[in-house]
Order: C-alpha cells, then structure tokens, then sequence
C-alpha cells in the first residue's frame, strides 16, 4: 500500500531516515512530507514510533480532475466500505495548492457526498459527519489537475502524544521539537541538553523519550484502531514490542528552567503526566543568570520573538543581554534558538 506523511518543513530527510528504520519500502521526500509503501504492520509501526510525522496516510485513490463533478466521481470510485461503516462518523478535509476550483468548502461537500453515495448504494444507509471527534477522517490534496484522496491511519495528530495537560500561550509542536533535537545532533542519554526557556516543558518531554528510547505513541489511540479491517493481533505485539523496549526510569543529564514560577509548574507537570517523573532537572532560574550544568553539551531554545509574546521594546535590551550571557556561561556548548 501507498502513504504519505505530512511533517514540518525541513525535516523530510530526517523523516526519510526515521520511515527506513521502522521498515518503510522506498520512502521519498517530497515538499513538506514523504512518500512510502508498506504494509498495515508498517503503518502501526510509523505511528506508534515516529516523533517527526503529523500524520500517516493511506492514499485510496488519485485521478485528474477539471471541475467538482470530476472530484465527486474520483471520490465515489473507492470501496470505502471496506475500511469502515455507516455508523461510524467521519469528516472530510481538503488541502490545495494552485487549483483552478473557486471554492474549497463546496468541493469538501462533493467530497463527502460521494461517500455518503457510495455508502447508500452498498448498504442502503450513509454515515454522518462529525466536525469535532470523528472516526474516521478522509484528506483530499488538490494540486493544479490532480486530486488525491487519503484515509487517516492515525486520528488525532501524531504530535498530539496523549498527556500535556498543561499547556502554554506559545506552544511548540512535539514534532517540531522532537526535529530540532535531531538537527541540533544532540547525543540522547551521553550529552548535556539543557531549554533555559522551558515553558510546557516540550523540548523537555521529547529529550528524555529519546534517550529512556520510549514510543512516542505510547500514551494514546489511532485511528486505524477504528478500521474494520484493523488486525489486533498483529497491533498487539508491536505495542508490545515498544513498551518492552522502553528502559527504565532514570536521573538524565537533562535540565529545563524558565523566569516564570508559572511555566516551572506547566513543565513537572507535563513531565509527570509523561510518566518521567524525576528523570529531567526543573527550575526557576532568569537565563541570563544561569549556569552551565556541564563543561560541555547542547543548550537549545524557543524564545520570545515579539509575535505572541513580549513586545519589541523588551527584545531590545534582551538580546544585547543574552548575547553576553552566552559568552560568560556558555563557553563549550553548541547553543540553538
């Protein structure tokens, strides 16, 4: 079978590499995403073991098109009953990138009322939409002549790893995060790390899963949970197989800290939540006041950028200020903003 996964810009190479070592058949970059066959073993893997991917998608079909009526016949062809039924909910989303279609709302109509159709020429009944928790989710890309269709395997985003409960006003995404660790070439369980502005504790929470070497999906569902040609006994052991891997609690060369007593909070809490209590170093400590924990290792950050928070006035005199802290403390470290 054919899948696309959608990731952050930048990080297709290091999401080529992550496919390939989870058994992934010929994975290629493409713009903001990578291609790969595989079979549905491949595909619990891919979303129980990638920290870098929003997504795993079964392509189900794929035709040229010129008007809506094109994209509604396209959408009918698939045997969308083989993969779940008409009681169960589902939504419809569409992306697209330099179609000649005037409106994208009427084309998701047409996109859902070919399913529906299919549904009522096969079993007499149609499911129903849901917007906010459905079942089943149906992605359709539209490029300038082409529309692809694709069944969500995975439900909620993959970056959504089912703890936080703490958030912040500027969250990262865990698989942004998750890929700036990976850039930055940080050495998970023997290098130093530390996130002197730690907010919700997400460069935090995906270090140390990297070096305890825990599943990223661990903690929550998937969609293909929900297919009725999901295979249990094959999902089983692969889950398995991850938590068996999973290495024991430990003290990790680890430390977030963050200005705000507020934020310090968010990030034990999130990091409890995550099951690794004890494992990272938190506190309340201004930056431009802290100290090195170690001779040498990677200091990476996410900081104020006058966009959400803080305004351009206090960045004046901030950066000037950071700029020489670096110097005085930070002597030996690669340090990443």
């Amino acid at each position: 079978m054919d899948f696309f996964a959608p990731v952050p810009r930048g990080l297709e190479p290091l999401l080529v590499d992550e496919l390939r070592s989870i058994g992934a058949v010929d994975p290629k970059a493409l713009p903001g995403g990578v291609q790969f066959s595989g079979d549905w073993a491949v595909c619990y893997r891919a979303n129980l073991e990638s920290r870098l991917a929003t997504r795993v998608m079964l392509q189900v079909a794929s035709g040229r098109y010129r008007s809506e009526d094109d994209v509604y016949r396209i959408a009918y062809a698939p045997t969308w009953a083989r993969w779940f039924t008409a009681d169960q909910t589902l939504r419809v989303f569409v992306t697209a990138h330099k179609s000649p279609l005037r409106s994208l709302e009427f084309t998701t109509l047409r996109i859902k009322d070919a399913v529906c159709d299919h549904f009522r020429s096969v079993a007499g009944r149609r499911p129903n939409v849901d917007t906010k928790a459905p079942d089943v989710r149906i992605h359709a890309f539209l490029s300038a002549d082409t529309v692809t269709l694709y069944l969500d395997t995975s439900g909620e985003p993959l970056y959504k790893r089912g703890f936080k409960p703490a958030a912040v006003e500027a969250p990262l995404k865990e698989n942004l995060a998750a890929g700036i660790l990976r850039l930055t070439g940080w050495q998970p369980g023997s290098e130093a790390l530390v996130d002197p502005m730690c907010g919700s504790g997400t460069f935090l929470i995906e270090a140390a899963q990297m070096a305890l070497d825990v599943a990223p999906g661990l903690g929550r569902r998937f969609g293909f949970e929900k297919f009725k040609n999901f295979e249990r006994d094959q999902w089983l052991p692969i889950r398995q197989a991850a938590e068996a891997r999973r290495q024991a609690l430990r003290p990790l060369p680890i430390h977030g800290s963050d200005i705000l007593e507020a934020q310090e909070r968010k990030s034990i809490v999130n990091l409890r939540s995550a099951g690794l209590d004890g494992c990272v170093t938190v506190s309340r400590t201004d930056m431009l006041e802290l100290a090195a924990p170690a001779a040498s290792g990677v200091l990476v950050a996410n900081p104020p950028y006058g966009v959400r928070l803080s305004d351009m006035s206090e960045l004046r005199d901030f950066y000037p200020r950071l700029g020489s802290a670096l110097k005085a403390h930070w002597a030996g470290w690669r340090c990443y903003f």
